[in-house]
């Protein structure tokens, strides 16, 4: 059998070579530090599920699981995430805040968007917007053949990837899923998009890889260090600074088929969005699939 014949023929993409395991762990496990152990499958369902059944007979804090291919990847509301093998970044990580008053643990979905956009503008060179409450948006140029010279392309904003937080045994599972190489032939969807589309000055996931992973941890250490709260870490100020559901006008579709429409006015300590409606109420949304009605480029996003 010849390797193109061979049932792995679709790891032969020389534009996307497979992780090195023993270059990214020593460059992210050291003593002291919060990644304790870390491993590469070549495909698997869920590193969410994975982990979550791990979590309930005991896992390490600091375990990361990642894989090259994902082939029933969860999103909120039961979405699935799906890519062509190693395209992007599919990874979990497990974390036990237990010294962490409960009611905090919902802003570690929000930590993690920070800490991804955060350690993707270093790593890739690429501004990622964060939608709440767990999207990561980026901004895709379009129409660029038509401009004149010296012309600044419009952008589109289009979601790359997202962020999954769960409950899982004594601690939380949090999911990371990034489009880093798709093609446009390749998005499952219009409104989708990659690092590469975006023009990011490398999609070398390694590197990636490590740049999230070392911004999750500061961004972690700083959280249980300000004993979960938002404010004084600086996590909540900076999850504003780089949401951009914040002033826009959005459809806030809530559990039990309820849909809010206002203006996003702030990020409460809790890690709710305050939607300001038409008369005059302030009302805080926890959970619920928001729409940006006045996206840029006058897209919904």
């Amino acid at each position: 059998m010849t390797p193109s014949d061979a049932p792995h023929s679709r790891w032969s993409d020389l534009d996307r070579p497979p992780l090195n395991v023993p270059a990214l762990r020593r460059g992210l496990l050291r003593p002291g530090g919060l990644w304790t152990s870390l491993d590469v499958v070549e495909t698997t369902g869920s590193t969410n599920s994975d982990l979550a059944r791990r979590a309930a007979e005991g896992l390490a804090e600091g375990t990361v699981l990642v894989a090259e291919e994902q082939t029933a990847g969860r999103g909120r509301l039961d979405r699935t995430w799906t890519a062509p093998a190693r395209s992007g970044l599919f990874f979990s990580v497990f974390v036990t805040p237990g010294d962490i008053p409960v009611q905090r643990w919902g802003w570690l979905p929000l930590l993690a968007g920070v800490a991804t956009a955060t350690g993707l503008a270093r790593a890739a060179g690429v501004d990622t917007a964060l939608k709440w409450p767990n999207d990561l948006l980026v901004t895709v140029p379009k129409d660029s053949d038509k401009l004149r010279p010296g012309e600044t392309p419009p952008g589109e904003e289009r979601k790359a990837g997202g962020i999954l937080a769960e409950r899982a045994g004594n601690g939380v599972v949090v999911g990371i899923g990034l489009n880093v190489s798709l093609r446009t032939d390749e998005l499952p969807a219009p409104t989708a998009a990659s690092l590469a589309l975006a023009g990011a000055v490398s999609t070398d996931r390694e590197t990636l890889l490590r740049g999230v992973l070392r911004s999750l941890e500061h961004w972690y250490g700083q959280w249980r260090a300000a004993d979960g709260d938002a404010a004084a870490s600086g996590l909540q100020e900076a999850y504003a600074a780089g949401c951009a559901t914040l002033g826009r006008t959005v459809r806030a579709q809530l559990p039990g088929g309820r849909t809010l429409t206002g203006e996003a006015v702030a990020i409460d300590g809790d890690g709710r969005l305050i939607l300001s409606t038409d008369d005059g109420l302030q009302e805080p949304v926890s959970a619920g699939d928001i729409v940006h009605l006045r996206g840029v480029g006058g897209g919904l996003v």
